[in-house]
Order: structure tokens, then C-alpha cells, then sequence
């Protein structure tokens, strides 16, 4: 079967058999993460839910236990804007899981006021950017343990705008603009995936980034009806239409377990398909930019990550 941008989340899944896997998913308690948990618990796969609301997870949880008794699931609760409890929370996952076949790092926000953690990076950095590649590499004996495994990064079109300013990442020295904010921490996404993906080599772990679509989901709860409808407006006349939440978690889902792309990684993806590669120019909704699958970026965005989490990581 060929899969597109109209393809859900019950189509990518059909004739998957996960019993055995073990898949973490951040970002469970709403939107595409919480409808990525259900689908690929309804294939038996065990479902390490994440989010930072646990009352809110555990919702979730029980809305897919009611439907699917049978459903395996954990919940862990993590605030990503904390880099003290990212990595609380991944002892507690790498406790009871030795070996997670899929990382699906979901989790992300769009918008808010300006605002710089502990550790003093800007907060969509830090959640969007910082968050999963720590998260990522921590979790990686269980992953290798794991292996074939893949690990999966959101992104969005907005890798496309410009903004990553390895000279100013925080704001500190220019004007804060939440549109910039973000679409830096997506362009970091894309370029941790091609970075990850050459570290990971040989190791039987592929990374693959990836663009979900335009969906109405809490993400916009920062910027209001008005914001989310400019940027789904946006999106559809780029010829990206709106997406259900079926359709929005098929391509991360994909990503995650489908046998379609053994043997691949670094790769951005979007509706179901490896993304198209266009210059920087062409700003509508589809496809993926050279700058940002850039090796040299990578490494540099690489080093600047290992020094704001103070550690270094070695794979092999």
C-alpha cells in the first residue's frame, strides 16, 4: 500500500504485530501523542506513556484501557522544560524497561512569553531541542539493547524559517520572537536527527525526523484560535491541508515500527513519505531544506547540546 498525507494512523498499522515492544511516546496526555499511544497499543505493543501532567496522562490512559482492556501501558510523568527531571524520569523508565524498540520523542510547544529555564536556555529550546536529546541519549543502552530500534523527532514546516542563531540562541541579545523561537527549535529537530543518525551507525538504531502536518491540537493553546487558524490557513494553502489526529500521528507511527523504512535512517519525513529536499527560497508546507540536514550544523548543534546538559555521550 502507498501512504500519503490522507493516510491514518489504523492504515499504518494494519498488519503490524507489536506484542513484545516496548515504545516511548512523550506528549501522551493530548493530541497526536495520545492518539500514537492508542494505535500502537492496539497492535499489542507495550506503550511507556509520557507527559508532564500526570492527572491528564492517566486520563488518557484510562480512555484507551476502557477501549482496549487488554492494552499495556505505563505512565511516567516528566517536565522537559527540567533537565533534572528528564533525567529522573529516564532512570525511571530505564528501570523498567532494558530494552524500548521505538523512542518517539512527540512532546513540544508553540508560543508563550519569554522565558529562560534554570539553566538559562529559552524554554522552546529547551523543551523542543534540548529535552529529547538528552532524553534520547540517555535512554540509548535500552535502545541498543533493543536493536533494529529507531528513535523518532517531531519537527514541523517551520524548520524552514530562519532563526537558529548559534550566536544568540537564548534571546539575549536580540529581540524575542516566539515565531523565531520555534522555528529554531524545529530546524535543531531536524538537525539532531541527521546528527543522531551519524552517531548511531552501526549500532542497529535509526533516527528519523519527522513532519506530522498541520493539526489542531493543544500545541496552539499559546497563540489562541486566531494564531492556530494562520497557521493551519498557512499550511493549507502550501498544499498541506488540515489533518485529523488519525492522519496527523500516521507519519510519526510510521517512523516509529513500520518494516517501510528498515535499513534507513536520517531522514526527514512528512505524510507517510520521505520528504522531498527544496531550497530554502520555496516557502511553502512541504518538504525539507538542505541547510538543515547540513553535517557540519549537526555537529556544531551537537556540541552546543552536549555543553548546556553538561555531559558528553559515546555510542558503540
Amino acid at each position: 500500500m502507498t501512504f500519503n498525507g490522507r493516510t491514518t494512523s489504523e492504515e499504518i498499522v494494519d498488519g503490524l504485530d507489536l506484542p513484545g515492544k516496548t515504545i516511548v511516546i512523550t506528549g501522551t496526555s493530548s493530541g497526536i501523542g495520545r492518539e500514537a499511544a492508542r494505535v500502537l497499543a492496539s497492535v499489542g505493543a507495550e506503550v511507556v506513556m509520557v507527559a508532564r501532567n500526570p492527572a491528564k496522562n492517566a486520563e488518557a490512559a484510562a480512555e484507551i484501557i476502557a477501549a482496549q482492556p487488554n492494552a499495556k501501558l505505563q505512565l511516567v510523568a516528566i517536565d522537559l522544560g527540567d533537565i533534572g527531571d528528564v533525567r529522573r524520569g529516564a532512570a525511571e523508565i530505564l528501570e523498567a524497561h532494558p530494552k524500548i524498540h521505538a523512542l518517539i520523542n512527540n512532546a513540544g510547544m508553540m508560543g508563550g512569553p519569554y522565558v529562560l529555564t534554570p539553566e538559562g536556555v529559552e524554554l522552546h529550546f529547551a523543551v523542543n531541542h534540548i529535552a529529547p536529546f538528552l532524553l534520547t541519549n540517555l535512554l540509548y543502552p535500552a535502545l541498543k539493547a533493543a536493536a533494529p530500534s529507531r528513535v523518532v523527532v517531531l519537527s514541523s514546516a517551520g524548520h524552514r524559517m530562519p532563526g537558529l542563531d548559534f550566536d544568540d540562541l537564548n534571546f539575549t541579545g536580540r529581540p524575542y520572537d516566539l515565531q523565531t523561537a520555534y522555528c529554531q527549535s524545529k530546524r535543531a529537530n531536524v538537525l539532531h536527527a541527521v546528527g543522531l543518525s551519524k552517531r548511531l551507525a552501526g549500532t542497529g538504531i535509526a533516527a528519523f525526523s519527522v513532519h506530522p502536518g498541520a493539526i489542531r491540537t493543544e500545541v496552539f493553546r499559546y497563540i489562541g484560535d486566531v494564531g492556530a487558524d494562520m497557521a493551519i490557513g498557512w499550511s493549507a494553502q502550501s498544499g498541506s491541508p488540515e489533518k485529523t489526529l488519525s492522519q496527523g500521528a500516521a507519519t510519526e507511527i510510521w517512523a516509529a515500527a513500520h518494516p517501510d523504512l528498515n535499513g534507513q535512517s536520517g531522514l526527514y519525513l512528512e505524510d507517510c513519505q520521505i520528504a522531498k529536499h527544496v531550497p530554502i527560497e520555496e516557502m511553502g508546507a512541504a518538504g525539507v531544506i538542505e541547510e538543515a540536514l547540513d553535517h557540519k550544523t549537526a555537529d556544531r548543534l551537537w556540541d552546543v547540546s552536549e555543553a548546556i546538559v553538561g555531559q558528553t555521550f559515546a555510542f558503540g
